[in-house]
């Protein structure tokens, strides 16, 4: 598509939200205790920052502010202010230091963008099924886009099911006047996604065009047992403790992929 030439500033907003989840078997109360704290050191606030550093060198986006909180029992978060263009600190500090520009004044013209984090593991002791989800937002203002984090994200939280949504909002205006409410071409999420991506899940897009909404649910196709068992070995079990625990996680991952709960039933 030829680039628009603008009037100003691109004030269109890209926000890419997804969550990410999955899915773990843990057959006893100190298994599922391990799991959790297991999950809450591999995804702990530290190395979640340093995952959405490198999304933001991925869509161009300079680091203006990093915070980042771990949750007791669990849990963690992170936020990242961006901004498009680079940030010279000097510059800045010494029209602060002038009484030119204020705090507020700064913050207004550069917290345009924002990358989040928020991670709920989860369990429940009825059937020993664990789950945990990692809700991600990447949210941008001016060309630089989120899409592009979506290769990266999806591989480094590597994951059972995942819930996309990319919505652009507000408009911009063209050097002649004219209203723009999308600044580049897009039918599906999926266009955005690598083969081998696409290749390892089921997935259905619901988007509603008119309103710059798209909107992708992914389903892992490959199962193997062993590598949803917590603290358990595929050997120990029995033919039939197998085909239980597989129904189980189906079931769940079936329902958070379609949102809605099913009747229990065999699915292989």
């Amino acid at each position: 598509m030829q680039k628009l030439k603008l009037h100003g500033f691109n004030n269109l907003t890209k926000s890419l939200s997804f969550c990410i989840y999955d899915i773990c078997y843990a057959n006893t109360d100190n298994s599922r205790n391990s799991y959790i704290k297991y999950i809450d050191e591999q995804y702990n606030g530290i190395r979640l920052t340093k995952i959405l550093k490198k999304a933001c060198s991925i869509i161009g986006a300079n680091v203006l502010n990093v915070f980042h909180q771990d949750y007791e029992p669990q849990g963690a978060s992170v936020t990242i202010l961006v901004c498009e263009e680079p940030i010279n600190l000097d510059t800045i500090k010494i029209l602060k230091n002038n009484n030119q520009i204020t705090s507020s004044s700064v913050l207004a013209h550069l917290d345009k963008s924002h990358i989040c984090v928020h991670t709920y593991p989860e369990s429940h002791p009825q059937n020993g099924i664990c789950t945990f989800r990692a809700d991600i937002e990447v949210s941008t203002c001016g060309v630089i886009s989120p899409l592009s984090t979506l290769n990266y994200l999806i591989r480094q939280l590597e994951s059972d099911i995942v819930t996309i949504e990319y919505r652009i909002r507000g408009f911009t205006r063209d050097i002649y006047g004219i209203k723009h409410f999308i600044d580049h071409e897009i039918n599906s999420i999926q266009n955005f996604m690598s083969s081998d991506i696409k290749s390892m899940y089921d997935m259905v897009d619901v988007n509603v065009y008119q309103e710059n909404i798209f909107h992708t649910r992914m389903l892992l196709k490959e199962f193997h047992l062993k590598n949803y068992l917590f603290n358990i070995k595929v050997r120990d079990l029995s033919q039939r403790e197998r085909s239980y625990i597989i129904n189980l996680l189906w079931q769940e991952m079936r329902e958070i992929y379609h949102g809605r709960n099913i009747p229990i039933k065999k699915f292989i």
